[in-house]
């Protein structure tokens, strides 16, 4: 089989690897599931599940496209450690009406965060570092952040008025004051760093440091250190979209002796068998890549790959992975599993059980940033659902996950020991995710 190459030496495969195995998953048809790599295939009835039901799944997705918010989509749903359902629905590019491929290419944008979050975990297991280390251990510049405050503006009759005349509505303007503490790695992973969350301090970010992808992690991260928070760490929840997990990338740089890319791929990638995982998309895997597009009121326009992850060099932790549903499916499993797929583990049980753990007490519910969030915490890079009944979702107390700027989902439900996996390519209402994790509970029967 011809193998081709993305980043650090990552192989994208130009063909599956492996073969179809029937299994009956309707009462009156057979479908083709494909074994992946370390997760086979299963009867849905020999698990718990409906064939009936699952195709409630597919039928949403059909919904979905006809109401012109998505293209097509790839789906999975494991439960104890077998793939129950793995469908590719609709249309990978609308323009050529090329059918969705189950092997077909995602940017998995903000899904790129449990990865990272992973690794922390890993080189924390192995002493390395500490949750509560100070990020200024690895990357002195951090030593003495500050916050930005918002100086009260003179106002007048006259100030609004000539504001108004001149077109423009001026940024207010900002102070800094010391940080009352460090930020930490736990506050990086749980968004509650105030580094570039979208406040006052993130507009300073853009002159102090701007985020030019021809840079590396190396050379890009340290100048962050001068970027003013917005606000004193761990005070609040607020997303900090790229910058907060990209310095959890530089951090592994430092404590594994690895670039960002070549640790992932040697210590998570390989051992889970993600063979079509990487930080950009090779060449001769052009075929594979599902287009991206946008929601009008008109339908689906095509987008362009956006700017921010067009980079070779810029290895983004926060949202830079390229990946499929297969390979991210091994990843999911092996949380499913408490750290371990096909023999080899990656993490312990515990720390897994520490990673799906509420580590911001009512910050996340009641963070504006985010609207309601009635009975969900947030753990180590991952959301995760403390009450179903509060936080009005199917999945069990306990289960986490996190979703993708470009639509893609997943979560993991270690009672249930299910995971589902929702791969699109149009950034869409989040009630999809809950209709697709509607889809899937219902089809739980035993």
């Amino acid at each position: 089989m011809k193998m081709t190459t993305c980043a650090g030496g990552r192989p994208f495969r130009s063909s599956p690897r492996v073969l179809p195995r029937v299994v009956f998953v309707g009462l009156a048809s057979l479908t083709l599931i494909v074994s992946l790599a370390a997760v086979p295939a299963s009867k849905p009835e020999d698990i718990g599940l409906s064939s009936e039901r699952l195709q409630r799944i597919g039928q949403l997705i059909e919904r979905y496209i006809a109401d012109k918010q998505i293209s097509g989509a790839v789906t999975v749903v494991t439960r104890r450690g077998r793939i129950a359902h793995f469908e590719a629905t609709g249309q990978m590019d609308a323009e050529s009406r090329m059918p969705m491929r189950k092997d077909g290419i995602f940017r998995m944008a903000s899904m790129s965060k449990p990865v990272t979050g992973v690794a922390i975990l890993m080189l924390m297991e192995e002493g390395k570092l500490r949750l509560t280390d100070p990020v200024s251990r690895f990357i002195p510049e951090f030593k003495d952040t500050k916050v930005a405050m918002v100086r009260a503006t003179a106002s007048g009759p006259g100030a609004g008025a000539a504001a108004s005349a001149a077109g423009q509505q001026r940024a207010p303007d900002i102070y800094t004051v010391p940080a009352t503490r460090e930020i930490t790695i736990r506050d990086l992973m749980t968004h509650t760093s105030g580094l570039e969350s979208g406040g006052a301090g993130t507009r300073e970010g853009a002159r102090i440091a701007p985020r030019e992808t021809t840079q590396s992690l190396a050379t890009y991260i340290p100048k962050l250190g001068a970027v003013p928070l917005d606000f004193q760490p761990g005070t609040a929840w607020r997303y900090s979209a790229l910058a907060g997990i990209e310095v959890l990338g530089r951090i592994v740089e430092v404590a594994s002796g690895l670039t960002f890319d070549q640790f992932l791929r040697q210590r998570l990638f390989d051992p889970l068998g993600m063979k079509d995982t990487g930080f950009f998309p090779a060449a001769a895997s052009a075929s594979r890549v599902v287009t991206l597009y946008g929601k009008t009121p008109h339908g689906l326009d095509r987008l362009d790959t956006p700017s921010w992850l067009a980079t070779r060099t810029l290895f983004s932790g926060g949202g830079g992975l390229w990946s499929t549903a297969e390979d991210y499916t091994q990843f999911a499993q092996m949380l499913v599993n408490g750290g371990e797929l096909n023999g080899k583990r990656l993490l312990s049980p515990r720390t897994i059980d520490l990673m799906a753990s509420n580590h911001v007490g009512d910050l996340y519910a009641e963070s504006t940033s985010t609207g309601s969030r009635r009975g969900m915490g947030f753990g180590l890079t991952v959301e995760v659902v403390l009450d179903p009944v509060a936080a009005n979702r199917r999945t069990s107390a306990g289960s986490f996950g996190w979703d993708g700027a470009f639509g893609t989902h997943f979560w993991v439900d270690r009672k249930e020991q299910l995971a589902g996996v929702l791969l699109i390519q149009q950034a869409t209402n989040p009630q999809l995710n809950r209709d697709f994790e509607n889809a899937i509970m219902q089809a739980v029967v035993e």
